[in-house]
């Protein structure tokens, strides 16, 4: 058996939320739109760095130049 929740989807299909979420009186199309949002939110606050490849490929290019 795996416990592990993998994606949004999952979560909200889980039936345990399902019963915190009625109790609570959250519709899951409106969390599903709040986490939504404040992902996209975080994201553009957050500086993008590139993969680990990228940047060791470029510090390889500047060692073999100095």
């Amino acid at each position: 058996m795996n416990d592990k929740i993998n994606t949004l989807e999952e979560l909200l299909n889980d039936p345990m939320i399902r019963l915190v979420m009625e109790r609570d009186r959250v519709q899951p199309a409106e969390l599903r739109t709040l986490l939504e949002e404040k992902v996209r939110d975080r994201a553009a606050e957050e500086p993008q760095l590139p993969p680990a490849h990228v940047v060791a490929k470029t510090c390889l290019q500047q060692w073999l130049r100095g």
